[in-house]
């Protein structure tokens, strides 16, 4: 408690962040800041054809396993990206049926290899702790539950390849880690990367001490970012307290068209340019 107290020994409130904004606030702080902060909240972009292909098949994962035991089939899956699918971001309806081709055999890939019979803890299921300094929580795409501690399953679509590093330096992951073994009350240390184009599994076993260097790393960014807010609440200038940090990411930022250094930054990207050829 004694890190919490604040002005007349009255507990500090914590704050609360999810990775996503943890993620954002690193990434390009004036990003933060319109994304979280500003109200109304400035017009964001149009959609983009790989994160339209990522929510359906998340979407069509989560329901294959939300279907009784005996009619999680192949053939199931593959229509739920049927029922789930939008053309939304694609530069035409060729190009969009040649990815829903694509998404329904990964995910008939993906489910043909797994046990039917297994019953998921968590299905986007929202975790949540406090720790000294913060609320950390989150949704985690799947907890499954094997030799009587939980893992954290996190889908990947992208056209990266992935490796074990990227499970191992997660903050996301770990983070959900530590929010599930408070929320569902069972040990939680094994992180997974599920990436469905490949057919890989990336697997990190957390220590106590990796999870807890993780946390801190999250206070110590949950802090800058809730000064920055308060300064900005103050009357502080937007400017300096929530610079840009511009980069190639820059190209698919939501918020390009107000922010004229990321313009420069960086080019116009079709909407379906992060797609794999």
């Amino acid at each position: 408690m004694e890190g919490q107290l604040g002005l007349e020994g009255m507990p500090k409130k914590l704050v609360r962040v999810t990775p996503a904004k943890l993620a954002t606030w690193s990434d390009c702080p004036r990003r933060y800041r319109m994304a979280y902060l500003d109200r109304p909240t400035p017009a964001r972009g149009g959609a983009w054809a790989h994160n339209t292909l990522g929510a359906v098949v998340h979407n069509a994962l989560r329901a294959f396993f939300e279907l009784p035991t005996a009619r999680r089939t192949v053939e199931a899956a593959t229509g739920l990206v049927r029922q789930y699918w939008k053309n939304d971001g694609f530069r035409d309806v060729d190009q969009a049926a040649d990815h829903r081709e694509r998404a329904q055999g990964w995910v008939a890939t993906y489910v043909g290899g797994l046990d039917a019979a297994t019953e998921p803890v968590g299905l986007e299921r929202w975790v949540s702790t406090p720790t000294a300094r913060i609320v950390a929580e989150g949704r985690v795409d799947r907890i499954d539950a094997r030799g009587g501690e939980l893992v954290i399953v996190d889908y990947k679509t992208g056209r990266h390849v992935l490796t074990a590093d990227d499970a191992r330096g997660s903050q996301a992951l770990a983070l959900y880690a530590v929010a599930a073994r408070r929320t569902l009350r069972r040990p939680c240390r094994r992180v997974e990367l599920h990436h469905l184009p490949s057919g890989q599994v990336l697997t990190w076993e957390h220590t106590e001490d990796s999870l807890a260097r993780h946390v801190r790393r999250a206070e110590e960014a949950a802090d800058d970012l809730q000064l920055a807010a308060d300064t900005l609440a103050a009357g502080g200038d937007p400017d300096v307290l929530f610079p840009p940090r511009p980069g190639r990411q820059c190209s698919w930022c939501d918020f390009r068209r107000h922010c004229a250094e990321g313009r420069r930054a960086a080019p116009d990207l079709e909407p379906w340019a992060l797609l794999a050829p």
